[in-house]
């Protein structure tokens, strides 16, 4: 019984977050704000309520709806910021008490604001791809098989990604001018050699990709706006997607995630200090 109503669960969360990203771009395409403080409290208003009918205690359908406003934050690509609510980062471990909603969180353009003059005179990726260049292949080899065996180490070990087994992803890191082929084998992710060809390659900045990699921003968002894109067999880049996109965040361990938020957030006030600089000349 308990398996039967998990399992419900968790279709009902898919078709939210299904719902959630028609609504994104619903309001994208009007120009109508995506992030609704009102329409978050009432969510959380309108959950306490239910809850208190059926005896469930407030702080648990606090926990609830807000993991799931998280999530739509996620999947939009808002800093979960609110000026009412508390709640804890989920990704982060153990649950305090809950007051409301989402807590006030430092995004990338706060967290590196004082920095603003420095940053505008960083220079965009596309600048870094000649000096990229000279670094030996076989460094750059080993430096991202490690990258990615410290991330997807966990899932790997559970089998999680054994659909991909065997399956050639490229990846393209458009303004840097990197590309690579990897593949699961023997329980290791490897880059295979320079004359493989991908089945399927997903290419996009190096921002954008950072933002997909540290769960800034979520995948959908990221390709219906052609920030990232995929080519080849579309099926297993979408399967592919979807499994990194499933995997368990809190498993990356807890330095690694930080460094990964951090490095991210950081590129992405480059880009928009480098952006600002541009438009003002």
């Amino acid at each position: 019984m308990i398996d039967g109503v998990d399992d419900a669960l968790l279709t009902l969360i898919v078709a939210r977050r299904r719902l959630v990203s028609l609504a994104a771009r619903i309001k994208q395409e009007k120009g109508v704000p995506i992030r609704d403080p009102d329409r978050e409290r009432e969510v959380l208003r309108r959950a306490r309520r239910l809850g208190n009918r059926f005896g469930l205690p407030p702080a648990s359908s606090d926990r609830l709806m807000s993991a799931l406003i998280q999530d739509a934050c996620r999947q939009q690509g808002l800093s979960q910021v609110s000026d009412e609510f508390v709640v804890v980062d989920t990704d982060q471990g153990a649950l305090p008490p809950i007051t409301g909603m989402l807590a006030n969180t430092m995004n990338s353009q706060t967290r590196f604001s004082s920095y603003s003059r420095w940053l505008r005179l960083l220079p965009p990726p596309s600048r870094l791809s000649p000096f990229l260049r000279r670094i030996p292949i076989v460094w750059q080899v080993k430096l991202f098989e490690a990258a990615m065996q410290r991330v997807l180490s966990a899932p790997i070990e559970k089998g999680a990604l054994e659909m991909l087994s065997d399956r050639r992803l490229g990846i393209e890191v458009s303004d840097l001018d990197l590309r690579w082929v990897v593949v699961l084998r023997e329980g290791r992710m490897r880059v295979c050699a320079r004359d493989e060809i991908a089945e399927a390659t997903v290419r996009g900045t190096a921002t954008d990709l950072m933002l997909l990699a540290s769960r800034r921003e979520d995948a959908d968002t990221l390709f219906f706006q052609r920030r990232l894109v995929l080519t080849g067999d579309t099926e297993l880049g979408l399967t592919a997607r979807n499994l990194l996109d499933q995997l368990p965040w809190q498993e990356i361990p807890l330095g690694l995630r930080i460094a990964m938020q951090r490095g991210t957030d950081l590129a992405l006030a480059a880009r928009t200090a480098y952006q600002n600089r541009t438009a003002s000349n």
